[in-house]
């Protein structure tokens, strides 16, 4: 069983017509076994688990629980009733095990969690604003070959140092079809990271020491929480689903001569069926829950400063945005939640 450490909440008291005091009843919760979250193993869903398992367990009288696994088996899960809610589904990346879900009426989509998520192609803001900024013009992917020199690769000081993704990560596999599509080829060498942990420190080091550097990357992230407001995306084409399509389909990266910008991706909010009809103020709860890609990066920021678990970033989100939070919950459940704080 999952349950936050958090100091008691102060008692509400209502004064009664015959003058005595009488506490005010607990909030009871409308089921009477924990809500068991899907348990992914990324950041980003540890985070509003947190957040809404804190919600849950402080305002509505309920407790919680995780089961870990990998996205597809907890959408399985899902379905069977074995995991109750998932708070950040990709609806593009899972569309064929959603739509059997969907077909047998096993579980329901609350909505959208974030809608914002990103990926792109950044320089950091010095290298192009200002009148003295080394790639000043700097606009487009298209621009690049003009500003080779400013992004020069130690070991091929005749090119410049593209930071591609993993070697075998989706996205390392796109950015090296955009390369071609883009006439990069010649003059930048496509630069593997070895490890995600290295290509966020090469990002971060770089930027904290004002140097060049030219990286793909996506949010939200610990990454894009530290340095978002420090770096610009660079132009390319405008989305088109069927250039994206034939990219998708290409294998032969040196065959790809069209390429067009990443889409923006939503997050969604899916629970168990049978749980959707049990527990409707949950629900609602659930369906008003409502983030972007620049909170989710702040408070993944925030874990990866402070060293602190998805609870403590929860509990420092929930601190600052009281505003936001409360307009998902009634006010007799803010004010619980509240004083757990």
């Amino acid at each position: 069983m999952r349950k936050f450490n958090v100091a008691i909440a102060a008692l509400a008291f209502a004064v009664p017509v015959s003058g005595s005091i009488a506490v005010a009843a607990e909030p009871v919760c409308e089921i009477d076994r924990p809500v068991v979250f899907a348990g992914l193993d990324w950041d980003s869903s540890a985070f509003h688990n947190s957040v809404a398992s804190f919600i849950l367990e402080n305002g509505y009288g309920c407790e919680t629980d995780i089961i870990p696994g990998s996205n597809i088996p907890l959408i399985n899960g899902l379905a069977r009733g074995d995991v109750d809610v998932h708070m950040e589904i990709w609806p593009t990346n899972v569309s064929d095990a959603l739509q059997k879900g969907l077909d047998a009426n096993a579980f329901v989509d609350l909505g959208v969690n974030f809608p914002d998520a990103t990926q792109a192609w950044y320089v950091p803001k010095y290298l192009v604003e200002g009148e003295d900024a080394p790639a000043k013009g700097l606009k487009s992917v298209y621009d690049l070959p003009k500003y080779k020199e400013v992004f020069t690769d130690p070991e091929e000081p005749g090119k410049g140092r593209f930071y591609n993704c993993i070697a075998g990560w989706v996205c390392e596999v796109f950015n090296t079809k955009k390369l071609h599509a883009y006439g990069l080829t010649d003059d930048f060498v496509n630069f593997r990271s070895g490890t995600g942990a290295a290509l966020a420190s090469a990002i971060e080091s770089n930027i904290l020491r004002e140097k060049p550097i030219l990286f793909y990357y996506w949010g939200p992230t610990w990454v894009m929480g530290k340095v978002g407001d420090q770096v610009v995306a660079l132009e390319e084409p405008a989305f088109d689903e069927a250039i994206w399509q034939s990219v998708t389909e290409e294998s032969d990266p040196s065959q790809v001569t069209e390429a067009t910008e990443y889409p923006m991706s939503a997050a969604h909010i899916f629970v168990n069926t049978e749980f959707n009809e049990a527990a409707p103020k949950l629900s609602a709860f659930l369906t008003a829950y409502d983030t972007n890609s620049a909170i989710v990066s702040e408070a993944l920021a925030y874990m990866q400063e402070t060293g602190g678990s998805s609870d403590d970033a929860a509990a420092d989100f929930l601190r600052k945005n009281k505003e936001l939070w409360t307009g998902w919950v009634p006010e007799d459940v803010a004010t619980r939640v509240d004083a757990a704080l």
